[in-house]
């Protein structure tokens, strides 16, 4: 079954033909790069010169489908067009394929290929010149650093740059997307509170109307009659007050709201101090340096959301909340020195006869979604300590770049 090679790109396409047709000019005006009296020009002659060419501007169709197997054939091309007299054009075009194969090829061949021709390009300079004992030998490595390592040096730093780039804006999506889960959490809190009002409130005016207007009825009493025709027109008017004020308010939540600060872990201890001052016996241990916004905001919401739980559901006892960071080899238990910032948060959890564990539902929902937006693992649930039985919630996030990582 024969290989379908890869379909070019347009610019490879242009980049190739602009390349032989310039090789091709080169060629008929007779310019060469050596002389044919060199020693090393075992096949001299103008025909020879078009075989590396042409195989030079096929490598260029796959400079970015194929880039390994162009730099290889380019290879053997250029080795071809030395025992030549040479194209300018040709060096040049295998100067691009030396660039693309680091800029658009594997990880492992963007840190490969600049060692190769750095030691090559040494290797070009030092041999000839302890041999020959002659000057013009250092030209033979600074040709080859020229044609190698320099593009391969170029294209390094390109891809790390886009690597930088590509890195930053997705975490700068992760940040919009953690803005707009702490958005949507909050108009539905906001929600949850009017349905709160609406029941204490307007509830209560409707059932002072319902009872009024059953009195009204029931008893043949103008003045009684009377008197519940007023209370019932006053919660009808307070009610109807109400409704128009909520009304509003969930009017002017669809339009633009003004930016709010996202919180840090800086702002940790006023939360600290808030759960304390709500009863809640609280011990903060933070070791974990600095992250990056997107882990600081998902970290932050996950200790509020651990104590607001701990607050509603846990046992009387000490709540600890431990940010560290830790290695990426080590279980999400342990503590090392970089790679993932560990969040764990404990609180006692006691005898209890509800069916479900404290902290559980839709707050655990929101942590977790939080931690495998950023990759990271989440885990919740009892354990057992020596001073007893307590709830714990843990969250690993990373927050080492593997992207740099692959191309250092």
């Amino acid at each position: 079954m024969a290989v379908r090679l890869p379909r070019p790109r347009r610019f490879d396409v242009c980049i190739a033909t602009g390349g032989l047709l310039g090789g091709l000019l080169l060629w008929g005006l007779g310019l060469a790069t050596r002389p044919h009296t060199e020693v090393y020009v075992l096949l001299p002659g103008r025909w020879p010169v078009l075989l590396p060419l042409f195989v030079m501007a096929g490598c260029e169709l796959l400079r970015r489908a194929a880039p390994r197997t162009a730099l290889l054939t380019g290879t053997a091309a250029i080795v071809l067009d030395t025992l030549t007299q040479g194209n300018l054009v040709t060096i040049l075009m295998y100067t691009d394929l030396m660039y693309a194969a680091v800029l658009y090829g594997t990880p492992a061949s963007a840190r490969r290929i600049p060692r190769v021709t750095g030691l090559l390009s040494v290797a070009g300079t030092v041999v000839p010149f302890a041999l020959w004992r002659e000057p013009e030998a250092l030209l033979i490595g600074v040709v080859t650093g020229i044609v190698a390592f320099g593009p391969a040096a170029t294209g390094l730093i390109v891809r790390n740059h886009r690597d930088a780039a590509e890195s930053a804006r997705l975490r700068a999506e992760q940040t919009a997307l953690l803005a707009e889960m702490d958005r949507t959490q909050a108009v539905t809190a906001e929600r949850a509170r009017m349905a709160r009002e609406l029941h204490d409130m307007v509830a209560n005016h409707l059932s002072a109307i319902a009872i009024h207007s059953t009195a009204a009825l029931s008893l043949d009493d103008p003045k009684t009659s009377q008197d519940a025709l007023v209370v019932i027109r006053e919660n009808s008017v307070e009610g109807l007050s109400e409704m128009r004020r909520l009304i509003g308010i969930l009017r002017d939540s669809s339009g633009d709201l003004e930016p709010a600060a996202a919180p840090t872990l800086d702002g940790l201890g006023s939360l600290v101090e808030g759960a304390r001052a709500n009863g809640l016996d609280v011990t903060l241990n933070t070791g974990q340096g600095e992250v990056p916004a997107p882990v600081e905001l998902a970290a932050y919401r996950i200790v509020q959301e651990s104590l607001t739980n701990a607050l509603k559901h846990a046992s009387s006892g000490r709540v600890t909340v431990c940010l560290a960071m830790g290695a990426p080899s080590m279980p999400s238990r342990q503590c090392g020195k970089d790679g993932s910032l560990v969040v764990t948060v404990t609180s006692p959890y006691g005898d209890r006869d509800a069916p479900r564990a404290p902290g559980s539902g839709a707050g655990l929902v929101g942590m977790r979604e939080r931690v495998e937006l950023l990759d990271g693992t989440f885990e919740a649930g009892p354990e057992d300590s020596p001073d007893g039985k307590i709830w714990v919630v843990r969250a690993t996030l990373p927050v080492h770049d593997t992207v740099e990582g692959d191309t250092a």
